[in-house]
């Protein structure tokens, strides 16, 4: 199995997905974390040359054909991931994860090893709430 953790830093969880700059990718084996890699994730921005949020898509908080298209772009490099840990994003890209078969958490942990034990352990808690 593989978890990606959103990060910008390969430290710590980033706060927001569509902002971050890279994925650190944990692949689990029976249980245990046997490799560590970090991919480059395109951003909100880069997957969309020159887009400029209108102000419909800003309150449905990137919802939409050209939304859907930017996630997607945002998703491939993390497509053979079964979960996804970040601290923050918005609905379309939640709903994005679903689409693509990737169980998004939001949690408030920080730490990136302490959220994959946490999500091995069964005790990670997904803070929907925290969708914006």
């Amino acid at each position: 199995m593989k978890i990606a953790i959103v990060t910008d830093d390969g430290q710590s969880i980033s706060r927001h997905f569509g902002r971050a700059l890279s994925y650190l990718v944990y692949t689990i084996e029976d249980g245990a974390v046997v490799h560590r890699e970090v991919l480059a994730k395109p951003s909100h921005h880069h997957a969309a040359e020159g887009h400029h949020h209108d102000e419909h898509e800003h309150h449905e908080h990137g919802l939409g054909a050209e939304a859907d298209s930017r996630h997607n772009q945002m998703l491939s490099p993390i497509m053979d991931c079964e979960v996804a840990i970040v601290r923050g994003m918005g609905r379309g890209a939640y709903l994005a994860f679903e689409q693509a078969g990737i169980r998004a958490y939001i949690t408030t942990i920080a730490n990136p090893d302490e959220a994959v034990r946490a999500y091995l352990d069964g005790t990670l808690t997904n803070h929907l709430e925290k969708l914006h």
